[in-house]
């Protein structure tokens, strides 16, 4: 398989350190464990031992030494390893041709897991081993408590006695009608969930949250209570997000901080002139005079009468009024003589 057969399984250069190699084998052991795998479990077996087999030649120096120098063949006693009668040579390689021929036994994988994390399987009880990361054993029990996220609780180089880990947030949707968005309002919304008490044992409890929508907040605006989701041993509870949905109106339709209103004319109100009669958002009648022509694209801008905006309390968007002309579909003879007098240049 030649000398970099190893390094590549581990995803190293043939320079890597001591912590290189560990870092490297701390990832791969814990993606493939099979344990992890239950729908791929052949493939992760194969790649657990793999990975295995390599870490334990790599992080050893005298089996490096003759892996780099005659590849696996070394390893396998059809080379001389150097130092054959060196200090611990005994304890990697047996005799069997010869006082200078020595072949290298791959440990279990599972025992060199074990030995690097301090426990023989991610899902069974921690006993009295030491973990690579200074950790002394206990009687804690890991089974049960993670399921297969399990694997997220070790970083890249954290002990693993850190804090517990957090659990993904829950969200949920808050609709708001426009009025409530343009006022501001509060909204009661009553939870259910476990805590845990003093021994560990779940109960069930309601709580009634108080969220307060401030005037001018928009879809999508996310409202966060800290740790308000179901207690767990040894999870931070998650965070419960509410996300602010806008309702559909039946005058207005919002862009950004400004309003948007359509109204439908007729021909003859655009050539001669229209007045718009709107209720807003907060109650209040607008009367508003059109003299100009309304042109088909035209836009009539009322400053501040659209949405406020949150982080200016005193400012506001736009009413912006647009026109839907109707056209009459047939004109007798007479309506487009008078119609062409009237126009005429």
């Amino acid at each position: 398989m030649g000398v970099d057969y190893y390094y590549k399984i581990l995803q190293v250069d043939k320079n890597a350190k001591d912590d290189d190699l560990k870092k490297a084998y701390r990832k791969l052991a814990m993606k493939w464990h099979p344990d992890k795998n239950p729908n791929n479990k052949k493939e992760a077996e194969a790649k657990f031992k793999q990975i295995s087999e390599a870490y334990e030649v790599l992080s050893d120096p005298q089996k490096r030494v003759i892996y780099d120098q005659y590849g696996e063949e070394g390893l396998k006693g059809q080379v001389p390893p150097p130092d054959a009668g060196g200090p611990g040579g005994a304890t990697f390689f047996q005799t069997g041709d010869g006082p200078n021929v020595f072949r290298f036994n791959p440990r279990n994988a599972n025992d060199i897991f074990a030995e690097f994390f301090g426990f023989s399987s991610p899902f069974g009880g921690m006993g009295g081993g030491r973990a690579g990361s200074g950790m002394s054993g206990g009687s804690r029990t890991f089974g049960g408590m993670f399921g297969d996220d399990i694997f997220s609780s070790f970083g890249e180089g954290r002990p693993m006695n850190q804090a517990p880990r957090k659990a993904s947030p829950i969200e949920n949707t808050l609709p708001c009608s426009l009025e409530e968005l343009y006022k501001g309002t509060t909204k009661k919304m009553k939870i259910s969930r476990e805590i845990a008490d003093a021994s560990g044992k779940t109960l069930p409890v309601e709580e009634i949250l108080t969220i307060d929508i401030k005037p001018g907040w928009k879809k999508g605006t996310k409202i966060t209570f800290p740790e308000k989701g179901n207690e767990q041993p040894n999870v931070i509870p998650e965070d419960l997000v509410f996300i602010i949905d806008e309702k559909p109106h039946s005058t207005f339709t919002r862009e950004g901080n400004d309003l948007v209103v359509t109204q439908k004319i007729s021909l003859s109100e655009a050539l001669t002139g229209y007045t718009i009669h709107l209720t807003t958002l907060d109650g209040r009648s607008l009367i508003i005079p059109i003299t100009n022509v309304i042109q088909p694209n035209y836009e009539e801008v009322v400053p501040r009468e659209g949405m406020p905006i949150p982080k200016e309390p005193t400012k506001r968007g736009n009413l912006r009024i647009k026109f839907n002309i109707k056209f009459p579909t047939r004109l007798t003879a007479e309506q487009k003589s008078g119609i062409k007098k009237l126009l005429a240049p």
